[in-house]
């Protein structure tokens, strides 16, 4: 009686745990099917991503918090991870060459990846009066697409189709969420565009690199700066000193401003002799870990800026 009770016992666990089994499973490739495995090799992408997905998302930034965006080099764990993803989104340009060469050599899928840089009209690096840089034959184009906002918005949207043409189940929700976001930038572009209409002045002076061609094109500004956008220089000759001083005297600028995640030594030099006060004007390469921590978005940096942009074109 006890040996028949005994079989019935283990007959009954025994099914127990394949049911089990069967509900794990049948839960993660459910999981697997709904969810979008993201990485973006940048903040500005990752932030886009989530904003797209909503909750619940795996995206995952390549570049960790802090870090220089142009001189990455990925680990063999990092391309194993990106093999791995869903989608891989990056800017394109030269500092993504390394992605470019993973593209040539079949390492990475085309149909896996998203160049923010093929969504939108690109621009040539320009080297204006007094900056530091070499005018090489090459054609090099400005990586720093998103500082226009309405450059940011067409990412989104891209974003938005390609993970919808992945995740088709989810386009409805990647539609809700993007026009969400969407409204957001375009009132950051609103803020923008009040501003600049308004200001007593239209030219900006960095005592750093320049990483905001499509931003100063966008809202019709002038501007001089040390460095070009991409620039790995960090000590500006006398000659550009010079330059930066006089033009902020000539035509009264009190602001000079830098970016984020650098020194701000150069911009003070230029800004003691100019008797003017340095400002950060984020360009939304990357964040700080406590920013990151704090859940910063593109929407908030920009907000930011708005403020920052008021007070140097007073």
């Amino acid at each position: 009686m006890r040996s028949r009770i005994a079989k019935i016992f283990y007959v009954v666990l025994i099914c127990a745990i394949v049911f089990g089994i069967g509900i794990f499973i049948t839960n993660r490739l459910s999981e697997k099917r709904g969810t979008a495995k993201i990485i973006a090799a940048n903040f500005v992408g990752y932030d886009f991503t989530r904003a797209v997905t909503g909750d619940g998302s795996q995206v995952s930034m390549l570049v960790k918090p802090g870090s220089e965006t142009h001189s990455f080099e990925p680990t063999p764990e990092d391309i194993i991870n990106i093999k791995n993803a869903d989608l891989f989104i990056y800017t394109g340009g030269e500092s993504d060459d390394w992605v470019e060469k993973l593209l040539e050599n079949n390492q990475i899928s085309e149909e896996k990846v998203l160049r923010m840089m093929d969504i939108v009209e690109v621009k040539e690096e320009k080297i204006v009066e007094g900056m530091e840089g070499e005018h090489e034959e090459e054609v090099e184009y400005d990586e720093h697409v998103w500082t226009s906002p309405k450059n940011a918005i067409k990412i989104l949207d891209g974003i938005r189709d390609k993970l919808a043409k992945i995740y088709p189940e989810n386009a409805e929700k990647y539609e809700k969420n993007t026009a969400e976001y969407t409204e957001k930038i375009a009132e950051i572009d609103a803020g923008f565009r009040k501003i600049v209409n308004s200001a007593n002045k239209k030219e900006l002076i960095f005592g750093d690199r320049f990483p905001f061609r499509y931003f100063v094109d966008e809202y019709g500004l002038e501007y001089y700066a040390a460095f070009p956008g991409c620039s790995e220089q960090t000590e500006a000759s006398s000659n550009t000193v010079a330059f930066l001083v006089d033009k902020a005297r000539e035509d009264g600028i009190k602001v000079i401003l830098k970016i984020e995640l650098t020194s701000d030594k150069l911009a003070k030099t230029i800004a003691d002799e100019a008797n003017a006060k340095v400002l950060e004007l984020n360009a939304a390469h990357n964040i700080s870990q406590e920013n990151c921590e704090r859940g910063v978005t593109y929407v908030d940096i920009m907000g930011e800026n708005i403020e920052v942009i008021r007070e140097a074109l007073e």
